[in-house]
Formats: C-alpha cells, structure tokens, sequence
C-alpha cells in the first residue's frame, strides 16, 4: 500500500467513525499534536481538546453525517470535497466543505476545514423548515 492510499484510508476511516459516532476510533486517527481548524475560528490544539468536540457528537440527539463528493491525496495530504451534516434533535444542517488533512507517521495532525458561512447559515434555515414540518 502506498502513502498515498494510506492517508486516504485514514481520512475515510475517520469519517466512518465519525458517521457511526464511534468517537474512540475517531480520535485514534488523530495524532497527540492535532490542529484542527475550522478557517474563521480559532483553531483546536491537542487530542484532548479536540476529542472532546468529537465527543459531542456522540451525545443523544447529536450527531453528524457526511457525503464525500472527491478526494484526491498526494503523499500525506489529503484533499476532501463533501457535504457535512450536523444533528441537533430534529435539526439537520446540511453545507458545504473543503478539508484539507495533514498527516504524520498515519495520524492526522492537521485537520483543516473551509466552508462558506452563507451556505452553512442556508443549511440552517433549511434544516429548521424541515424540522418544522411534519
């Protein structure tokens, strides 16, 4: 298997865990050093740090949920293209994103995401009218 593949595999198999709200397989793929940042707010240093926001998304009425659109790698960078879904009880947001990972010895150490604030704030308003409906 090369680097390439590997780094993918990792960047999926996160996701996965993420989807199945598997949040100690999660931040296994994550190296002790970790950033992650959402661009436009502050970063997120460490594991501990980090894996406690995971860690809400495992909590009853939370959730998230992703669609990977593309994903293209080239050695230990990986580039991802997807939708992301983010549950509250009822509230679905659905938006766009861009990631970029950054891995080290197999982990991820940085975890970098872009996404417009129009769109997430779209995602909003839809999810509380489908919410809202029957």
């Amino acid at each position: 298997m090369t680097e390439t593949q590997q780094a993918t595999e990792v960047v999926e198999a996160l996701f996965d865990a993420l989807k199945n709200r598997d949040t100690d397989r999660a931040v296994d793929r994550f190296d002790d050093a970790i950033i992650w940042h959402n661009v436009g707010l502050p970063k997120v240093r460490g594991i501990a740090k980090v894996g406690r926001y995971m860690s809400l998304l495992a909590k009853p009425g939370y959730g998230f949920d992703v669609t990977v659109h593309n994903i293209a790698a080239d050695g230990n960078i990986v580039l991802t293209e997807r939708t992301d879904v983010l549950v509250w009880h009822r509230l679905r947001i659905e938006f766009w994103v861009c990631g970029t990972f950054e891995l080290r010895d197999g982990k991820i150490l940085v975890w970098r995401d872009y996404f417009d604030n129009v769109d997430f704030f779209k995602g909003i308003v839809r999810g509380a009218f489908r919410a809202l409906m029957p």
